[in-house]
């Protein structure tokens, strides 16, 4: 399965590693960091995160790596879609 970025989420990396860095840099770099490996895994098992019946007749799932909320869309053309993330404390 070939996994792609959107650019809005492109733009959550950025933005989440932005809000960090200030604080803690080696902090904001491991966490992008792990958000950017754990889609990773949804290659082999990209039903693994929850169905988010809202968005249907996409396949649109989300998991949680550490605080953070990943949403992502199993495509028909065998693509994973990187949709959107957030840290769980944003009102989203």
């Amino acid at each position: 399965m070939k996994l792609s970025w959107t650019n809005k989420a492109l733009a959550d990396l950025t933005r989440l590693h932005q809000f960090l860095a200030p604080v803690n840099p080696q902090a904001a770099a491991r966490v992008v960091q792990s958000l950017v490996e754990a889609p990773h895994q949804l290659r082999q098992h990209p039903r693994l995160g929850e169905q988010l019946e809202e968005f249907k007749p996409r396949e649109v799932r989300r998991i949680l790596i550490g605080s953070y909320e990943m949403r992502y869309e199993i495509a028909h053309n065998n693509t994973l879609y990187i949709l959107r993330l957030w840290h769980t404390r944003e009102q989203r």
